[in-house]
C-alpha cells in the first residue's frame, strides 16, 4: 500500500490546524505557508475534510478552519479514509463480507486479511494527539515530509 501526496498532506492539514488553532480558526493560507504545500492543493484537501465533517468553516476576517472534534478523536485511518478510499491491500477485502467466489478456498486470503488487520489496526489506534505528543527526535527515522 501506498498512501498518496493528498493522505499525507491531509495529516499535516489536520495537524497543523490541530497544533494552530488555539480555539480559533486557522487559515488555510497560513496552513500552506507554514506546510510548503500549494494552496490549491490544500483547498481540495480541506473541501474533502469538510464535507465528511472533520473541519468546520467560517468565513469573514476571523474566518478559517478548525476542527469539529478533539484532536484526540481523529485517527489517522479516519483520516486516509477519506482522502485515499478503501485501505484494504486487495480488493476482495475491499467488500464485507469477501464477495470473492473463491474466498473460501483461497490459500492466500488469510494472509492478506492478516496484513489487512495489521495496517488498520496500527492506523486507526493513531490519533492526532498521539502525532502531536510525540517527542520529534522519535521520529528521526521517519520522514520528515509526512
Amino acid at each position: 500500500m501506498k498512501i498518496s501526496t493528498k493522505g499525507r498532506y491531509a495529516i499535516r492539514l489536520m495537524l497543523d490546524i490541530a497544533q494552530n488553532s488555539n480555539g480559533g480558526n486557522v487559515s488555510i493560507k497560513d496552513v500552506a505557508q507554514r506546510q510548503d504545500i500549494s494552496l490549491k492543493y490544500l483547498e481540495q484537501i480541506v473541501n474533502m475534510l469538510s464535507k465528511a465533517g472533520f473541519l468546520h468553516s467560517q468565513r469573514g476576517s476571523q474566518g478559517g478552519y478548525r476542527l469539529t472534534r478533539p484532536p484526540g478523536e481523529y485517527t489517522v485511518g479516519d483520516i486516509l479514509r477519506v482522502t485515499e478510499g478503501e485501505l484494504a491491500p486487495v480488493a476482495c477485502l475491499a467488500d464485507e463480507p469477501n464477495k470473492c467466489p473463491k474466498a473460501a478456498s483461497c490459500p492466500t486470503v488469510r494472509f492478506w486479511t492478516g496484513l489487512y488487520d495489521v495496517v488498520s489496526n496500527y492506523l486507526d489506534g493513531t490519533t492526532l494527539n498521539d502525532l502531536i505528543e510525540e517527542p520529534a527526535e522519535s521520529n528521526e527515522n521517519f520522514c520528515c515530509y509526512i
